[in-house]
């Protein structure tokens, strides 16, 4: 292998992580509640602007910004959830879309007021310069996102399966009335997926926005993304969505080095649409 390929190779590894983090929030939502946020792309970009205002208002780097947009989305998570989401709950499916979406439309053009339409970026040296390893070159800024999208994603796994709050959310996702009859209060589970979901999209959010482009509308395409991530690795399962992002992270990267970048998302559909024709429910979904 060349040392060409491989550094392609890290780089869709580190880039998959973040992947898989924002999509993992929208995982354990569908998990939990069995509802689809339409917003969840939003909610990413909500988090690249608080990491652009921290920056530009204090000259804080991510060691400020990825604590504040996570406590930012939890909140707005939590609001979300009590505001809207339990509400359309009580409805059909087509009210849950369409709840969702226009929580979505409502965010994005939030943005627009505030921020206007202008494409905005922190700087490159926000993190200093590259790394090398062994003749491998890693940019900062991918590097720590890859490395706290590892991290983050395992503690939200030992959370949901080692801890008394992730037995309860289990719970609830099982059967909600038969949690509320042991002392389980559905509301405040749900709520508190919310603020997880939303907290763990927060990181991810400000992680990106070192490497990204932020603007109003960036959440529609970071959204396909993660509904992509999701689908492939299995709704409603946290190592599938990593399982699934770095998969997706490497094949973009791969695809973009040898065929051009023109066709990346070509071959990441392909492999998606492939999958899910052999097995719907994706790579660690149940049947």
């Amino acid at each position: 292998m060349s040392l060409t390929l491989l550094q392609v190779i890290v780089s869709g590894l580190l880039l998959g992580a973040v992947y898989a983090l924002f999509a993992s929030g929208l995982t354990l939502i569908w998990g939990m509640m069995n509802v689809v946020n339409f917003a969840h792309g939003d909610f990413v970009m909500l988090a690249m602007y608080a990491a652009f205002v921290v920056w530009t208002a204090f000259g804080g780097g991510p060691a400020a910004s990825v604590p504040i947009a996570a406590m930012l989305l939890a909140t707005v998570g939590v609001l979300s959830y009590f505001l809207l989401v339990r509400h359309i709950m009580r409805g059909p499916m087509l009210a849950q879309i369409l709840g969702t979406f226009g929580l979505a439309l409502f965010l994005r053009y939030s943005a627009f007021w505030l921020f206007g339409s202008d494409f905005r970026t922190l700087p490159d040296t926000i993190l200093g310069a590259p790394f090398e390893f062994w003749g491998l070159r890693v940019d900062a800024p991918r590097l720590l996102a890859g490395a706290i999208g590892l991290l983050v994603i395992l503690g939200l796994h030992l959370i949901l399966t080692r801890t008394s709050l992730g037995s309860k959310m289990l719970a609830v996702s099982e059967d909600a009335v038969a949690a509320q009859i042991v002392g389980i209060r559905p509301e405040y589970m749900q709520a508190a997926a919310w603020a997880l979901a939303a907290g763990a999209t927060g990181i991810a959010g400000a992680l990106i926005a070192t490497f990204f482009y932020t603007s109003p509308t960036v959440g529609e395409t970071l959204a396909i993304i993660a509904f992509v991530t999701v689908s492939l690795g299995g709704f409603g399962s946290v190592p599938g969505a990593l399982v699934a992002g770095l998969l997706i992270g490497v094949v973009e990267s791969v695809s973009a080095y040898v065929i051009g970048p023109v066709y990346k998302d070509v071959i990441v559909y392909i492999l998606f649409v492939l999958v899910l024709w052999f097995r719907p429910q994706g790579l660690m979904g149940k049947a």
